[in-house]
């Protein structure tokens, strides 16, 4: 799956799963969505991309994986990267030793707030509680949703991602994951059509419980 996705962008490959690399931040470049982080390990210093972070010039990250992306063009920052490993996030200092040893629990994350929203449910459209307390039923389904944007992430693996909540919990999950072609602004409210793929992991840290594919917007 992800070979194929990787397809559809120029020059985008897999980095090894396995190697842990700790490295030291030289500079960083913010944008509405991403942070560049131009780092050094052991080798050449090179440009990695997270969802947006606080990052300063002389702290240290480990990570592993990755999607390394050739002759990539940032709209936002008006420049072509020659090289950039897009990552899902990074770890203050170096890995665990037991990271090192084994290929278990060691997976970059992106912490997700709960934001403060109060929408008002529509008939039609399933609350994304309802989508962890019975992730089966909807398995497959075409559904609509309505929700707040609270993350958007654009052109990452030939599609855009929007994280929406609702404001409804189930046993803590309150956010829901969408691929779309479309583009959303942070904070908007937005209805969305999509279908429902359960336990979708593309490698490397990109792994989803509830993933809404191809979503458009709906009426």
């Amino acid at each position: 799956m992800i070979v194929l996705q990787c397809m559809l962008l120029a020059g985008c490959r897999k980095t090894p799963a396995g190697e842990y690399r700790t490295v030291r931040v030289k500079a960083v470049e913010q944008v509405e969505n991403y942070t560049y982080l131009f780092v050094k390990g052991k080798g050449p210093a090179y440009w990695v991309a997270v969802p947006s972070m606080d990052a300063s010039p002389g702290e240290t990250y480990s990570y592993r994986g990755g999607l390394l992306m050739e002759e990539f063009y940032s709209k936002e920052l008006d420049r072509t990267f020659e090289q950039v490993i897009f990552l899902e996030g990074l770890f203050s200092g170096e890995p665990p030793e037991q990271a090192r040893k084994q290929e278990v629990d060691y997976k970059p994350k992106v912490a997700i707030e709960k934001s403060d929203v109060n929408l008002e449910q529509e008939k039609g459209f399933i609350p994304i509680s309802d989508l962890y307390a019975d992730p089966a039923a909807y398995e497959g389904q075409t559904i609509q949703v309505k929700g707040k944007v609270t993350r958007f992430n654009p052109e990452i693996m030939g599609r855009n991602w929007v994280h929406i909540q609702d404001g409804t919990d189930h046993n803590g999950k309150f956010d829901l994951t969408a691929t779309s072609s479309a583009s959303f602004e942070t904070g908007s409210t937005v209805k969305l059509e999509g279908v429902v793929s359960l336990n979708k992991d593309f490698g490397y840290g990109y792994t989803y419980e509830i993933l809404l594919e191809d979503a458009v917007p709906a009426e």
